[in-house]
């Protein structure tokens, strides 16, 4: 069993990018168990928090989570033209202490996909994703990249996604990186 984690990137209830995780999770191929997470109830970043108390509790459940994928996909929104500080920061609470880096990131598999209202997609944020995954020495994975533009006509008002064409490729971009993931591809 190939087991796939999903991270929605956004805060917001209506987000687009959480919408696009729960339709990635729905078309999981057999033999891939999909797990879904947000980043509700991380806090920002703060050292002194860090060496006063450590890692929050809801930073640690999502390190725990990312341990136990054999690949991790980030649902990332596009903001300003680069990664949503949301998101960034839990990532940043992910790295601490520096001695957790390797188990949480290295060597694992990561895939980047993103929804946005604009005509681009995410393009921009998940080039921005690159390097700052790279310096956390996860693998991340160039087989595809999923990029949804014009979100806002392709889901519903409760979220459910309502292109073909889009769920198709969304199916196609999951069943491609659980292959990788499990030497398959």
């Amino acid at each position: 069993m190939t087991k796939l984690l999903g991270i929605s990137g956004s805060l917001r209830k209506a987000s687009f990018n959480t919408a696009l995780l729960k339709a990635a999770q729905a078309v999981a191929p057999d033999g891939v168990e999909f797990e879904t997470a947000t980043l509700h109830g991380i806090p920002l970043y703060d050292g002194d928090v860090e060496a006063e108390s450590g890692v929050p509790a809801a930073a640690e459940a999502l390190k725990q989570k990312i341990v136990a994928a054999d690949g991790v996909i980030l649902f990332t929104p596009e903001y300003n033209n680069s990664v949503p500080g949301v998101f960034k920061n839990a990532i940043d609470w992910l790295s601490r202490p520096p001695a957790d880096i390797k188990k949480v990131f290295g060597g694992r598999q990561f895939a980047l996909a993103g929804a946005s209202s604009g005509s681009f997609g995410t393009i921009l944020s998940q080039n921005a994703w690159l390097s700052v995954m790279r310096t956390l020495g996860a693998e991340m994975w160039s087989g595809k990249r999923l990029m949804v533009p014009k979100a806002s006509t392709l889901f519903d008002g409760d979220g459910q996604l309502k292109d073909d064409q889009t769920l198709e490729r969304l199916r196609g971009f999951v069943q491609a990186f659980a292959d990788h993931v499990a030497g398959k591809a």
